[in-house]
């Protein structure tokens, strides 16, 4: 059952005993103070390290790149030692982990920015129906609209850059086997991409290769510090929410590709319409990406198992990334290589909350021992 799916897979220097990885999926339950991985976090992991890869939570490198309270860092100490925990929790059962690297951009507010600053975005455009979740003055937390947010001037690019890097660094102090650049779903580096929410004049916006600058330094300065076969990439062609309106989203996706073909980089990771809306992804499309990036791809866009079968025996995709069944399914690997029911995932405990419906999903052996 499944053969294809349940196959393992290099990626780069790496071996993952199967095809099924776990999506990036915020959750909200960093150890306050400070936005630390904790305890109930490393359960979390721990619990889905069967999974051939599992890629982290999105992870804001600076307290600048934040956009929602209780989401982890890592670009603190103390959040450094909480994902070690996590990896080595993870690698004690032969799993595989790469930390997914995040900034937000102008998906943001004031309130959780150091000393109350606006957000920073390639331009001053306000992303249109967009919220994001924040504790408020008499610390209550609510989902509130994003602040306008300011341009990044052309001096802070670097400081940008190295915010990537030493996140890089402190990843692969921790133990990480891989990092994921986060270059999609509408944040700091798609914005950057993006014709509609980048209207710089200078050498990060106007043309398609300024746009993508940024992206392609923030790649490389992780290559500096983890190697490119340690660097994968995830990308969202045709992602609409946050207030993205890319023209030219398929032209991009096929220059970055071919741009991280050059670097080697390990994998590629297509988060494709799903939640986002967007029209789906022709298989022209696909092709031409298969044609133009020569590492691994992972898709990811609420696949059934016997989908992603399909899709990898067709050679567009090697892995499929999967959200929220393995959310309600922390051995959802079993499950699929005995055909078994899933659990069904709680989406009023998606964000935010303690051991309900993050560490107390039944796996099989439970049920059965019951």
């Amino acid at each position: 059952m499944y053969t294809q799916l349940l196959s393992p897979l290099t990626i780069g220097k790496i071996t993952l005993a199967n095809r099924t990885v776990m999506a990036p999926l915020t959750r909200s339950r960093a150890g306050q103070p400070g936005d630390v991985p904790r305890d109930l976090n490393v359960e979390y992991y721990g619990q889905r390290a069967s999974a051939g890869l599992i890629i982290t939570e999105a992870s804001q490198i600076s307290r600048q790149g934040q956009g929602y309270a209780f989401t982890p860092g890592v670009y603190s100490d103390a959040q450094e030692a909480g994902w070690k925990n996590v990896v080595n929790a993870v690698h004690a059962k032969g799993g595989r982990i790469a930390i997914q690297l995040w900034h937000v951009g102008r998906i943001s507010h004031s309130l959780l920015q150091e000393n109350g600053a606006a957000p920073v975005a390639p331009s001053a455009l306000i992303a249109t129906d967009s919220q994001c979740f924040v504790v408020q003055a008499d610390g209550t937390p609510a989902n509130v609209p994003t602040e306008l947010p300011r341009a990044l001037e052309l001096t802070e690019m670097p400081g940008i850059v190295a915010q990537y890097r030493a996140a890089a660094v402190r990843a692969k102090r921790a133990g990480f086997d891989l990092v994921e650049v986060h270059a999609a779903n509408g944040y700091l580096l798609q914005q950057f991409m993006s014709t509609n929410s980048n209207i710089r004049t200078d050498a990060y916006g106007g043309s398609l290769e300024n746009r993508a600058r940024l992206t392609l330094e923030a790649v490389d300065a992780a290559i500096a510090e983890m190697g490119a076969d340690r660097v994968g990439v995830r990308i969202s062609p045709h992602f609409v929410a946050h207030g993205i309106a890319d023209t030219e989203a398929e032209q991009m996706a096929l220059y970055l590709a071919v741009e991280f073909t050059t670097r080697g980089i390990a994998y590629l990771h297509i988060a494709e319409p799903d939640w986002a809306g967007g029209p789906l992804l022709s298989d022209a499309f696909r092709q031409q990406l298969r044609t133009a990036f020569s590492g691994t791809i992972i898709c990811c866009g609420g696949y059934t198992a016997q989908e992603a079968d399909t899709l990898i025996a067709s050679g567009m995709a090697d892995a499929v990334a999967f959200g929220r069944p393995f959310i309600a399914n922390p051995d959802l690997v079993a499950r699929f290589s005995t055909g078994a029911a899933l659990n069904k995932p709680d989406r009023t405990t998606f964000y935010g909350g303690e051991e309900k419906g993050y560490t107390d999903y039944p796996t099989l052996q439970q049920l059965a021992a019951a």
